[in-house]
């Protein structure tokens, strides 16, 4: 009988041994499962190829989800209508500043709004992308080889004729190649049966790019006031409003909360972001862990190498590292954080472990992620490597509009 008890109490231990390996085994390779808490309607993702235009993209996708918003139907504009008056922009832009502005394919939130104000916007049939050179993606490495040298030859030129207009040769042929790549802007086209020009077609959608305002978060300039954030892309010096960084996330989840999307201006060479956007996630995980930290099963975490949290991290949540403003300014003040990617926020979610996240659509085609070219953004990473947003003002809340004087 004795005996019998031995080893009925050696197989229950080798049992519950197997089901706690069993379920740690489980717990480990469940991955990132994420719970939606509040997701906004999008258009279709699209594909910017081989272009330096997420700027256009994103900008195009953030207001296409504000007509989607506004309850004006869905919206298909062309991103190469928009590149070509910008890159001519910037193009003239450098001439006219001796190169002091680069010339170059990237750019900001702001590009977008001057556009559509400017020259209005076109749908997607109207231009679209590679048409020029027989393809269906932009590749715009071709373009910007032929016209840079033009650039900068125009930008160092002390004497540039013109035409009998007054307008500068340079820049008729500047323009030209750009239509020889992108397509011939149209004066006027038919949408729906109707007619328009570009300028009374943004017109007709209701949008005013005069609703939209840009938020930012650094100790370098007074709070609540505006200026230029330093990027190189931000060529047209387009001004933000600077809040504190808690708030910065406050104004985002009360814009997501009362239904307007965010446009969002990121660094993404971040390592939380390339290990896992593939998988439909990036994430800034905790360099160290303690129990200030919340989190499930926090006696796993404790005492672990920050490597060996970021090596789980790629596989399924870990802590999140909640950056200092501090160490948030000093990221974008040595060059740690870069302009490099925009992108468009339509919804908030949380994964199993608790932490928070943001629903990003992105301009890399479907292909890339699990998720169809979109992915969950945690809100660390957010709060670390964001460098702007772009909100309809009316997406902030009443004490917030009162702090910035926005009407």
């Amino acid at each position: 009988m004795k005996k019998f008890c031995i080893v009925s109490c050696f197989c229950l231990l080798v049992s519950m041994s197997a089901v706690a390996q069993t379920t740690n085994e489980e717990k480990k390779d469940e991955g990132y499962r994420f719970t939606i808490v509040k997701e906004l309607p999008v258009t279709p993702v699209k594909n910017q190829a081989k272009a330096g235009t997420c700027w256009d993209y994103a900008g195009t996708a953030f207001i296409e989800a504000e007509l989607l918003r506004m309850g004006k139907g869905e919206y298909d504009f062309s991103e190469m209508f928009n590149a070509y008056n910008d890159y001519c922009d910037r193009a003239m832009a450098a001439i006219r500043t001796h190169g002091d502005i680069s010339y170059t394919q990237g750019g900001c939130f702001g590009d977008l709004l001057h556009v559509m104000e400017r020259y209005g916007l076109v749908p997607e049939d109207q231009m679209r992308p590679g048409v020029m050179y027989r393809d269906s993606l932009s590749n715009h490495s071709e373009l910007f080889s032929m016209t840079s040298p033009m650039v900068k030859a125009a930008a160092g030129n002390g004497s540039l004729q013109s035409d009998s207009n007054y307008q500068l040769l340079s820049m008729k042929a500047i323009r030209a190649v750009h239509q020889v790549y992108l397509g011939v802007p149209p004066e006027r086209f038919t949408y729906k049966g109707k007619s328009y020009t570009p300028l009374s077609f943004y017109e007709s959608t209701g949008l005013k790019a005069d609703d939209y305002i840009q938020v930012t978060a650094f100790l370098h300039e007074p709070l609540y006031k505006t200026f230029a954030v330093e990027s190189p892309d931000n060529w047209r010096h387009d001004l933000s409003y600077n809040v504190t960084l808690d708030e910065l996330l406050e104004i985002t989840d009360h814009a997501i909360a009362q239904g307007y999307p965010v446009g969002w201006d990121s660094d993404v060479s971040e390592q939380g972001f390339r290990m896992g956007n593939r998988k439909g996630f990036c994430v800034l995980p905790a360099t160290s862990v303690d129990n200030s930290l919340a989190g499930s099963d926090m006696a796993h975490w404790t005492g672990m190498t920050a490597k060996a949290i970021q090596d789980e991290a790629a596989e399924h949540p870990t802590p999140q590292r909640w950056v200092t403003p501090e160490e948030r300014q000093l990221g974008w003040d040595n060059h740690e954080t870069n302009d490099d990617h925009l992108m468009l926020i339509y919804g908030t979610a949380k994964d199993q472990m608790g932490n928070e996240y943001y629903m990003v659509k992105n301009s890399w085609g479907e292909y890339n992620g699990e998720y169809k070219g979109m992915f969950f953004c945690s809100k660390a990473f957010f709060r670390y490597k964001t460098i702007t947003i772009l909100i309809h003002k009316d997406a902030l809340s009443k004490e917030m509009k009162k702090k910035l004087g926005v009407k």
